[in-house]
């Protein structure tokens, strides 16, 4: 398994799979990444408590049992810490302050040590949240965007750790992504058992940032599920611990999946219900009412602006021939993994591999929403 199967670059930063470790505080520092990271491709250690305020919360949850760090030199804690690892992958530090100050402090060591930042905006402890850290950052969005702008002036690699479902998401997902943050890291927390799936799908739909899945990963088909909603990588918290072999599993099977469809985190089918915008790549020739009118509505596209813009991206590619499809080209044919003897016949005639089948299936998917955003 080498870095080229994964095309996961943002800013100095190179993923070398879609799987990482999320932060657990007081649990996740470097020898924990050093004992547990094996080969997931990002590990976020942390949360680290950068001031008075939030080194004062985290005390009063440690009297009520709760694991934390605590550190009255933060930024040399968190220094030491980065020069301690031992990881052949990205390492992300997830951080609290009440003030801006040391988040920016904070980001140019990160910066410098060619690692990754995280912001909290995810803590639901009522002590964070009285310091105005984690969701309080979430229910004052002024402040949150204000804060990411100036912290990626330094040049940090940037996430936001968010939990869905306790502010409005989409409108949360799009202010994180116009501030210029580069990720978004959704725990995808529902009542009841189980990942929010549909705010996976949405925030997708919303926003085209790096988006990172979390809450209820415990094997491969779930994490198929958040990759087929539109997650780019999906992380690991507690299972990690209780279940050491779940990262190499993942990574494992995540890579025989990219090395057999050349597409990971391939869309579920529109007409399934489930699939996100990127799944108009594989729609039908739109000749009758069906989802793919109200997807390409969603777009702003009229169900003709839609079929010209298909045969714009194929015109010149192996997706222009098909005669003998459904109707006439590979532009309208779906997913390599839904079995067509219609569609196989014209990858075998035209010699296209599956795997090149799906990647221009990405490319076409990419042209339309670029598109969509012109509009």
């Amino acid at each position: 398994m080498t870095q080229e199967l994964f095309d996961l670059n943002i800013g100095y930063i190179h993923f070398k799979n879609p799987v990482a470790i999320a932060p657990m505080a007081g649990i996740t520092d470097s020898s924990f990444v050093n004992s547990y990271g094996k080969s997931a491709a990002l590990v976020i250690m942390g949360g680290y408590n950068l001031d008075e305020k939030t080194n004062a919360a985290a005390c009063e949850l440690i009297e009520r049992g709760r694991k934390e760090f605590v550190s009255q030199e933060p930024i040399e804690y968190i220094t030491k810490e980065l020069n301690a690892v031992d990881f052949d992958g990205t390492v992300g530090i997830n951080m609290r302050s009440s003030k801006l100050k040391p988040l920016l402090d904070a980001a140019e060591i990160i910066r410098d040590a060619g690692a990754l930042m995280e912001l909290d905006a995810h803590c639901r402890q009522p002590e964070m949240k009285e310091a105005g850290v984690g969701e309080a950052l979430m229910e004052d969005l002024p402040r949150l965007t204000d804060w990411i702008r100036q912290i990626k002036e330094t040049g940090v690699v940037l996430s936001v750790k968010i939990r869905a479902n306790v502010v409005d998401d989409i409108q949360l997902a799009k202010a994180i992504e116009s501030a210029g943050a580069d990720i978004i890291h959704v725990d995808a927390m529902k009542e009841g058992a189980g990942a929010d799936l549909d705010t996976i799908r949405r925030i997708r739909d919303a926003t085209r940032i790096f988006l990172i899945g979390n809450n209820s990963v415990q094997n491969f088909d779930d994490a198929k599920e958040m990759f087929s909603r539109g997650a780019d990588m999906v992380s690991v918290g507690r299972q990690a611990m209780d279940s050491p072999e779940i990262i190499d599993s993942l990574v494992e099977a995540v890579s025989e999946f990219q090395e057999i469809t050349g597409w990971y985190n391939a869309p579920k089918h529109i007409c399934r219900g489930q699939g996100d915008l990127r799944g108009l790549t594989f729609c039908c020739l739109p000749v009758k009412p069906c989802a793919v009118h109200n997807k390409a509505k969603q777009l702003g596209f009229s169900p003709r602006e839609f079929a010209n813009l298909k045969m714009e991206f194929v015109k010149g590619t192996p997706l222009e021939y098909g005669d003998s499809t459904c109707f006439g080209s590979l532009a309208w044919c779906c997913k390599i993994t839904k079995p067509c003897f219609m569609r196989d016949g014209v990858l075998d005639l035209i010699d296209l591999s599956p795997q090149e089948y799906m990647k221009l299936k990405k490319q076409m998917a990419d042209y339309i929403l670029d598109h969509a955003k012109e509009k």
